[in-house]
Formats: structure tokens, sequence, C-alpha cells
């Protein structure tokens, strides 16, 4: 299937999510784009000795950009991206489909395997609003939530150096007693799978859509996320490693009008020991599940929430 520019438009929010994507590369953990409605303020450009002369706009449905000495030409987002890229038209394309994980041209439902139909009218790209659920403190004993967060939130948390310190610590530890003993008292946490009054099944207030899959003692990190990224039927929201550094917590939405928690997790933990050989932590049949917030600089969110 041809992957083209009017649809990766439409998946990266006029392809400012591209611009944003490509900086990064080059200027990792700082914030590269600054949105003014659909302008940029301007930002630093790796083609111009890393100068503040980047400034990004959206015209006509897509986004461009300028330098503001001219040090390289005024185009839009895929003429950009080509200079970092050093690839053109589809082949430009279909790498952009793929590093921003935009599953163009990939089935889209777990339970569903007939072609969608194309859509005649393809309205503007509307960022989503993340899901929502419950955060508590430390220790795990605690069952009360202190506030309600959402994905972005959790994602700046996990990124960020707030978790730093005790993920650093808890993986200094080698008697697993002990590690598991101060991960239960040292790390906040929260429920992806919704919200609650009290940490406890009966006490959820609102389910969130999402589940969480823990692999644990993972052989070949890096390798089974690239795998998950691009997993034909479910779309990742959140992918990070666990407060350990040896296993992955992986959160996907699901769709509670097909089926319910328990059994989307039964059909997902068979989904992944058939497809990838593996077997998952059970206590994400749980709704009220705990999970630990570690500290990982290289966490994935799905672009469509940045």
């Amino acid at each position: 299937m041809e992957v083209s520019r009017e649809t990766i438009l439409h998946k990266t929010h006029y392809g400012l999510n591209i611009y944003a994507y490509v900086l990064r590369q080059y200027y990792p953990g700082e914030t590269v784009l600054s949105l003014s409605g659909r302008d940029c303020k301007p930002a630093k450009n790796p083609f111009n000795a890393d100068k503040s002369t980047f400034i990004g706009k959206v015209v006509d449905g897509c986004a461009t950009h300028t330098d503001t000495e001219e040090a390289i030409k005024a185009g839009n987002v895929f003429d950009f991206a080509s200079l970092h890229f050093g690839l053109s038209g589809q082949d430009l394309n279909e790498k952009l489909n793929e590093v921003l994980h935009l599953r163009i041209g990939q089935k889209n439902g777990f339970y569903e395997h007939t072609e969608q139909q194309p859509q005649v009218v393809v309205p503007e790209p509307i960022k989503p609003k993340p899901p929502v659920f419950s955060y508590f403190k430390k220790p795990v004993t605690n069952i009360n939530p202190t506030k309600e967060i959402d994905l972005v939130d959790a994602y700046v948390m996990i990124k960020g150096d707030e978790f730093e310190s005790c993920t650093n610590a808890l993986r200094k530890i080698q008697d697993v007693k002990e590690a598991r003993k101060y991960k239960a008292l040292q790390f906040d946490y929260v429920t992806f799978s919704g919200t609650f009054s009290k940490r406890n099944d009966k006490n959820l207030r609102k389910h969130s859509g999402l589940l969480t899959i823990d692999f644990d003692h993972v052989h070949d990190i890096t390798s089974l996320k690239s795998e998950l990224l691009k997993d034909q039927y479910f779309e990742t929201e959140l992918l990070f490693v666990s407060p350990s550094g040896d296993g992955l917590k992986w959160v996907i939405p699901i769709d509670l009008t097909k089926a319910g928690h328990q059994d989307y997790f039964k059909a997902v933990a068979n989904y992944i020991q058939q497809t990838y050989q593996l077997e998952v932590d059970q206590s994400g049949k749980d709704i009220s599940r705990a999970c630990f917030l570690p500290h990982d600089p290289h966490i994935f969110i799905n672009p469509k929430y940045l």
C-alpha cells in the first residue's frame, strides 16, 4: 500500500510531529518546538550550527519552515525530513510511517480482520484527550489515591528525573527479596486501567480503556520494544522499561464494548504467547493492578498525544 503525504499529515498534526521527531534526534531531552496556535517559536536548527533560526508554521494544512539566516532553503516538512534521512518520495514516506509508528496500511483491530473502507471526508487532525487514571504515593500499602493524572503526565514523570534516584538504587540491590521490599516502599505508582476511590477492583470509578502488559526478565529489551511498537493488532500508548531494568511495561488501548477487562487480558496474553513466545505477568488481569513508576529517559508515548 502506498503511503501518501496527505495521510501522513493527517496523522502527524499537519506534519508538526515530524519536525518534533527530527529535532529530538539532535536535541534529546530538550523542548524542541514551542507552539502558538499553528506557528512555532524560533527553534534550534541542526543544519545551521544549532542556532535558534528555525521557524515553523502551518500553511494550507501542511507544516512549513524557514530559516531566518537562510541557512537552508524554505520548504515543507518533507523537505526538512529529507535533509535528516537522506531520502525522498515514497522511500521517505515509508520511513516516516515506520519511525513515527503511524501504522498506515496496518490492521487496526484485534477482533476485526476486514479492511476499512476509505473515508470520503477526512476531518482535520484533532489531538486526542489522554486517558486518565489514579496516582498513588508510596508505599504500595497506601491504597488511597493522591490525585488523578493522564498518560502525558505519567510520560513526563517517567522521562524526567523524579524517579531516577530510587530506580538506580533498586537496580543495585542484588537480593531479590530486598529488591522487592525496596520497590514496595520507595516507588509511587499508578493504576493505568482507571480511577479509583480506593485501590480495589470494587472501588473502580471509571475505566480508562487501557490495559497494562508486564514482560519480566526480558533477554533483549531493545528487540522486544521494537517488535511491540510494530505490532499489527495493538497500538502502543506507552512503553517503558520496568523499575528492575530487565522488563517492559506495555500499555495498550482496549475496547470494552467488545469484551471485558479480564477477557481482554486473557486474549492478549494468549496472543503474546503465540506471537512472541513470551509469558506475561498474570497480575495484569486485575483492573486495580499497581504499576510502579520508574525512570526511563527513552520511554515511548504515542505521538498523537504530543
